[in-house]
């Protein structure tokens, strides 16, 4: 059976504490893998990379190719020891009743191949009261289909308003985006989790892969650091988001370079002077600020 070797890079970094585990700080985004009958094997190559040097956190969806995603995790998981793992996945809004989430989690265990999920999380708010899918979640960590629970895009006042329930503050963690370009968590959000202990899951960290946006000023300094680095621009959009030690940041890691430059990246220490430079063209929020989704 393959073993995580917990090789370079991997647990270099300070570990994040999350739901009774210590984790690497890096975790394996799954958005859009698993579609393609292809890329499969690729695909499966990649995280399994990933696992060998240690990475533990694998972070999926039902919503993800309706699926398809879970799949892949599975066939990828299959020759790792679990107790290795930390799985993540998370149950659509209209699923997260106290009747449908239970054959919604029955689904992803299949799907994964596996008797119990490390984190499920609430992929976002809907029309179903967050009382009452707490109360289900609850109930499937009772019975011991998951390990904890958590929630994914709630702003400051979401969570302030979850707290006040019962079993609300057993929230394991809260997964958004975040990034160089969307920083508006650090306002009052950001704050708020890490008062109350609550790790935060980023998601999107580096841009999606795609920096064709950002004007020249933007560019020539992410290019100079990483110049200054020997690493790609998105090794250091990556190293940036887990520079404090309270982020589980997750990539998509689709093929081997990838998935390679993520693990890399963990090696990568910022200067306070190359911080500032980041500041100074990527300003950190000075008010209130819609939170960035997808």
């Amino acid at each position: 059976m393959a073993e995580m070797a917990g090789g370079k890079g991997a647990g270099d970094l300070k570990l994040i504490n999350i739901a009774g585990r210590r984790v690497s700080p890096l975790g394996i985004g799954t958005w859009n893998i698993g579609n393609e009958k292809t890329r499969e094997q690729t695909e499966i190559d990649a995280i399994s990379l990933g696992l060998n040097q240690g990475v533990q956190v694998i972070d999926t969806a039902e919503m993800y190719g309706h699926g398809k995603s879970e799949l892949l995790v599975g066939k990828s998981i299959k020759n790792f020891s679990r107790e290795n793992l930390f799985l993540i996945s998370k149950v659509l809004p209209e699923n997260a009743s106290i009747d449908k989430l239970p054959k919604s989690l029955d689904k992803t265990l299949k799907r994964l191949d596996v008797d119990q999920i490390d984190l499920y999380l609430l992929h976002w708010q809907g029309s179903v009261p967050i009382e009452e899918t707490v109360i289900a979640m609850e109930e499937m960590k009772k019975i011991g289909k998951i390990k904890s629970w958590g929630v994914s895009n709630f702003d400051t006042n979401d969570l302030k308003k979850l707290f006040q329930l019962p079993f609300g503050k057993n929230c394991a963690a809260n997964q958004v985006k975040y990034n160089v370009t969307d920083r508006g968590i650090e306002y009052d959000l950001l704050p708020f989790m890490n008062k109350n202990n609550i790790p935060l899951i980023a998601y999107s960290p580096i841009l999606k892969g795609n920096i064709s946006d950002l004007n020249n000023e933007k560019r020539e300094i992410l290019e100079d650091i990483s110049r200054n680095h020997q690493v790609s621009v998105f090794q250091i959009l990556l190293a940036w988001t887990i520079r404090e030690g309270n982020t589980i940041s997750i990539p998509k890691s689709g093929d081997l370079k990838h998935m390679q430059d993520n693990v890399d990246a963990l090696n990568i220490t910022l200067s306070k002077t190359e911080l500032s430079k980041i500041d100074s063209v990527f300003t950190k929020p000075q008010s209130k600020q819609k939170l960035a989704l997808w």
